[in-house]
């Protein structure tokens, strides 16, 4: 299976994010070997696993009022910006194609913008984009490579489509203070998957559809990764319980070897908790978003983890405001939400803790 390595220098001067791996160090003259450790000694201790801090957010593009803030692609996401950039990798949901070109495919909505777009994410602290959903092939084939070749011409890392099966189906593999990360993204959205599925020669998005593929991308990645990362868009417009068919495919991963599974695609917010011992956020609702939708609630999901093992999760519940841009809440309205947020994890069927 292909596998995708991106490293980009240009994010990590602003919000420590992933780091490639340094440049062997040249060869040192030959040195006679060290003496053996006696039997009673101790074995030198191993290094601890970093403790990374993990952010991810929802839906995000730029059509008809959050296209206007591509003016100013620096503080396109506004205030918010700054938690965005406050984590060791942030990862949101691109929901768009990036051309000019192109035709409407035969579908109510249709989102594109241009390569501005990535300027902005860049700017907000945003590390990486899952493109595996309903929208980045909204002009068609010739929509998503134009989307790749801009995602490739500005060195942005992103995941969940490509120009052949191999391709859409990789992990972007990604090393953040030591620890190496896979991310993979799989679309559950059955509206057009079954022409929007890649081929051998054909440009398309990872589906959950074709399971045994996209769970095989996972246990492989499980063998490279210290930790996998799945990002799905899913779910049922405007229903904040996660289906049957969520929660089926989120415990086929589970099994396959992912720590973390994240969604997007409801336009509100689903239960987060845990499966075993991986952390499932079935939905983090809309983000950066473009006009009326089922719920303007949202927020920014901030993971802690050790190993392969989530230790803190922590939601900071915003709001979608007029400008489309999220806007964190305080007070007794962010309790408000918070609360909420907690209780959906009842009828998404996970546990407060790891098993």
């Amino acid at each position: 299976m292909k596998v995708r390595v991106l490293a980009l220098p240009l994010l990590l001067a602003s919000c420590g994010g992933p780091t490639a791996a340094p440049p062997p160090p040249p060869a040192s003259p030959a040195l006679s070997p060290p003496a053996p450790l006696s039997p009673s000694a101790p074995a030198p201790p191993s290094a601890p696993a970093a403790e990374l801090r993990l952010a991810f957010a929802g839906d995000v593009h730029f059509t008809d009022r959050t296209a206007a803030l591509l003016q100013h692609p620096s503080t396109a996401f506004g205030p918010i910006a700054t938690t965005l950039s406050d984590a060791d990798l942030t990862v949101v949901n691109l929901e768009t194609a990036i051309t000019s070109r192109g035709t409407e495919e035969p579908k109510t909505y249709h989102f594109r913008t241009e390569p501005k777009a990535l300027d902005a994410l860049q700017a907000a602290g945003i590390d990486a984009v899952t493109i595996a959903n309903n929208h980045v092939l909204d002009y068609g084939r010739v929509g998503l490579l134009d989307t790749l070749d801009a995602l490739h011409s500005a060195d942005y890392p992103y995941f969940g489509a490509g120009r052949n099966t191999d391709d859409a189906y990789a992990p972007l593999n990604l090393t953040v203070k030591g620890v190496k990360i896979a991310l993979l993204g799989f679309s559950q959205v059955h509206e057009l998957a079954s022409t929007w599925a890649p081929g051998p020669d054909k440009p398309g998005v990872a589906l959950a559809f074709d399971t045994n593929r996209a769970l095989a991308a996972v246990t492989a990645a499980r063998t490279q990764a210290d930790l996998v990362i799945v990002f799905n868009h899913w779910g049922e417009e405007g229903n904040g319980c996660p289906t049957t068919e969520q929660k089926t495919f989120a415990t086929q991963l589970s099994r396959a070897g992912a720590d973390v599974i994240i969604g997007a695609h409801a336009h509100t917010l689903q239960g987060n908790g845990w499966i075993g011992h991986t952390f499932v956020a079935y939905g983090m609702g809309n983000f950066l978003w473009y006009g009326d939708s089922k719920s303007t609630e949202t927020g920014i999901l901030r993971l802690t983890v050790r190993s392969r093992t989530v230790t803190a999760a922590e939601f900071l519940p915003a709001v979608v405001s007029d400008t489309g841009q999220p806007t964190l809440l305080e007070g007794a309205k962010a309790q408000s939400l918070s609360r909420r947020y907690s209780s959906l994890r009842t009828c998404a069927a996970l546990s407060p803790s790891p098993a």
